[in-house]
C-alpha cells in the first residue's frame, strides 16, 4: 500500500465510507479549522488497513502525515517489512510512537493517525515521565488528527485512550470533533458469534451467544499444552503466521540466563519470546518454538494462535475470577496496583478485572483462522468445554498426558 499498490487491501463497506471521510476531514483541516476524528472498531474491524491506506494517500500527495502507535510491536513488524524498500530516514518519518510529541510545534504536522489509540498514556518514556498528556500533546501537534479505538483492549493501567476522554480534551481545545464505527469484522474467519460468545464466556458483557452455535472458525481446547504448541508448530510451516502466546503470569528468567525455561507446566517447558526477538516476535522465523505475550502480539494478525490461560483468570462455580497478584512480577500491566490487590481494595480490583479480560480477549482474537487453548486450571478449563456446541465445528483435543520432560528449543 505504501507504494500506492491499491491491489493489495480493497476497502469495502465501512471501511470505505471511513477512509473517504478521513479523506475529506483532512482535506478540510487548517490551523484555524482544526479536526479530531474517533474511530470505534473491535477486533479485525480493519482499523490497521485503513489507517495504512490513509497514510499512503495522504503522504501520496505530500502531507506531513504519521501513524502513530504506542505499542513498538506493530511499528517495529511493519520497520522490519519495509526495510530494503524505503530506506531508515524515510520509515522513521512514516512510524512514531506516541511520545514524541511533547515538544512538537503546534500544527507542524498535517495529519496524525493514531491506530490503537487504546493504548494511549498520559505521559511517555521509559519512566512514565515525559509530556504532559498524549492525547492533548497529538491534538495539539496537528491540523487533523484519527483515533482508532477499541476500549476492550485496554491492557494495561496506564492505558488512558477512552473515546469520552479524547473527546473531553478536544472540546477543551476547541477542535472539531467527529465519530464513525467500524462495526464489520473480518478476522476470525469473519464470523460475527466468536466475539459475542467471547465477550460473554470472559464475562465482559452479557450476549445472546452462551454456546458457539454452527461457527466457521477453527476453535479448539487441548488438555495437552504441549499438543498444542506442536500443532502450531505445524501450521506454522504453512505460512509462518502462527504462534503461542500467555497470559503474563511467569517470570521472564530467561531475559538473563538463557539456559532457564520460563513456562513450566508439568512436562512443558518453553521460554518467552526472546530478547534478539523482541517485538519482532511475530515475524522473526525462529520465534514459534517460544511464548509470546500481550505486549508483542497487540495490533498485529496470525492465522492461529495458542493462548495458555494462566493462574490470573479461574473459574469458580461458572464465574469468572480475576487475580492480579498472580500476575509475574516482571509484567508492568498492573504496575503499582499490587499493595492495593493484595489488600483487596474494591477499586484496584475492579481495574485488574477489566485489565486481565481484555488481555485475554485481545490474545483469543489474534487468529484469523484459529484459536487453540489451555487453561492452567481444570475448573476453567472445564468451564470452556460446557460452552461449545455439539453442533459446532469447534472441538475439544484430549492429549495424552506423558511424564516425559518436553522442552521447546529452537
Amino acid at each position: 500500500m505504501l507504494k500506492h499498490n491499491k491491489k493489495e487491501f480493497t476497502l469495502i463497506d465501512d471501511q470505505k465510507l471511513v477512509y473517504e471521510k478521513a479523506l475529506e476531514l483532512a482535506r478540510k483541516s487548517t490551523e484555524l479549522n482544526k479536526n479530531v476524528f474517533i474511530v470505534e472498531g473491535g477486533p479485525g474491524t480493519g482499523k490497521s488497513v485503513v489507517a495504512i491506506n490513509l497514510l499512503s494517500e495522504l503522504t501520496s500527495k505530500g502531507d506531513n502525515v504519521r501513524y502513530i502507535t504506542k505499542n513498538a510491536a506493530p511499528r517495529k513488524v511493519f520497520e522490519a517489512k519495509l526495510a530494503g524498500v524505503f530506506n531508515a530516514t524515510r520509515i522513521r518519518n512514516l512510524f512514531s510512537s506516541s511520545d514524541i510529541f511533547y515538544n512538537a510545534e503546534i500544527n507542524s504536522y498535517s495529519t496524525l493517525i493514531v491506530d490503537e489509540a487504546h493504548r494511549l498514556n498520559k505521559q511517555g518514556g521509559f519512566y512514565g515521565n515525559v509530556g504532559e498528556n498524549q492525547i492533548k500533546e497529538i491534538i495539539n501537534a496537528s491540523k487533523f488528527s484519527i483515533f482508532f479505538i477499541d476500549e476492550d483492549q485496554r491492557v494495561t493501567v496506564k492505558d488512558i485512550g477512552r473515546k469520552e476522554y479524547i473527546k473531553e480534551i478536544a472540546s477543551e481545545l476547541g477542535v472539531n470533533i467527529f465519530e464513525d464505527q467500524l462495526p464489520s469484522q473480518f478476522r476470525c474467519n469473519g464470523d460475527d458469534g466468536y466475539l459475542p460468545w467471547l465477550d460473554n464466556i470472559l464475562q465482559i458483557r452479557e450476549t445472546a451467544n452462551e454456546i458457539l452455535e454452527s461457527i466457521n472458525y477453527d476453535f479448539k481446547i487441548y488438555d495437552d499444552v504441549s499438543l498444542m504448541h506442536n500443532e502450531i508448530i505445524s501450521l506454522n510451516k504453512q505460512n509462518k503466521r502462527s504462534r503461542m502466546v500467555a497470559g503474563y503470569c511467569w517470570k521472564w528468567i530467561s531475559k538473563n540466563n538463557p539456559n532457564l525455561k520460563d513456562i513450566v507446566i508439568g512436562a512443558y517447558k518453553a521460554t518467552w519470546n526472546l530478547t534478539k526477538h523482541g517485538q519482532v516476535f511475530l515475524i522473526h522465523p525462529e520465534s514459534v518454538t517460544e511464548v509470546g505475550c500481550i505486549h508483542t502480539c497487540q495490533g498485529l494478525d496470525l492465522d492461529y494462535v495458542g493462548v495458555i490461560v494462566g493462574p490470573d483468570l479461574i473459574v469458580r462455580n461458572g464465574k469468572i475470577i480475576t487475580d492480579g497478584t498472580k500476575r509475574a512480577s516482571t509484567d508492568r500491566s498492573l504496575w503499582g496496583l499490587t499493595q492495593q490487590l493484595r489488600n483487596g481494595e474494591p477499586n484496584a480490583l475492579v481495574t485488574a478485572d477489566m485489565i486481565i479480560k481484555n488481555t485475554y480477549r485481545t490474545l483469543m482474537t489474534r487468529g484469523m483462522k484459529g484459536c487453540y487453548i489451555f487453561c492452567t486450571d481444570p475448573e476453567t478449563q472445564q468451564y470452556f468445554k460446557e460452552r461449545l456446541s455439539k453442533n459446532s465445528n469447534t472441538t475439544v483435543q484430549y492429549g495424552s498426558k506423558s511424564g516425559e520432560s518436553i522442552s521447546f528449543d529452537k
